[in-house]
């Protein structure tokens, strides 16, 4: 190999590496996810936040309301699934590019909320604007109903 073709070579390789890196540095052959927030507003925490805590926040609050019976709590899958479910399928997960598949898709995470819980937003509750003390009362009140005065009966 000549001199000539050796430095021809090196050169060609040099732009090779350098074409890549302009490509990665543009995105890359990876697109990224199509993310659309359907309810504009603010979220309860700074998206970068959301991006790597959403998981233990969710989390922090299911072990909130599941042992602790607190059901008012900032990062519920509900309220998420609320102001993110797409206008278009009506799920964060019905299709691709929905907001909780593409960018669990594009990380490469297995999304597996959804195998219990819906992807798509509750109907409004039949009993609204109440608080949580008087949400327990009318409950107690229709098990009381149910169970009657004799034996089996719920008490308050």
């Amino acid at each position: 190999m000549t001199r000539g073709r050796a430095l021809r070579a090196v050169f060609v390789a040099t732009a090779a590496v350098l074409a890549c890196a302009g490509a990665s540095a543009e995105g890359g052959r990876t697109p990224k996810p199509a993310v659309t927030v359907e309810k504009k507003g603010a979220c309860i925490a700074p998206v970068e936040e959301m991006r790597r805590n959403h998981m233990l926040m969710l989390k922090h609050d299911r072990d909130r309301t599941l042992r602790q019976g607190i059901r008012k709590v900032p990062a519920s899958l509900q309220g998420c699934i609320g102001c993110h479910a797409s206008n278009r399928t009506g799920s964060v997960v019905a299709a691709k590019d929905d907001f909780c598949a593409s960018c669990h898709a594009y990380a490469g995470v297995t999304l597996d909320c959804f195998e219990c819980h819906s992807g798509k937003p509750k109907a409004a509750p039949a009993v609204q604007g109440r608080d949580d003390a008087s949400n327990a009362d009318l409950l107690a009140s229709m098990l009381r109903g149910r169970g009657g005065a004799g034996e089996g009966a719920v008490k308050p």
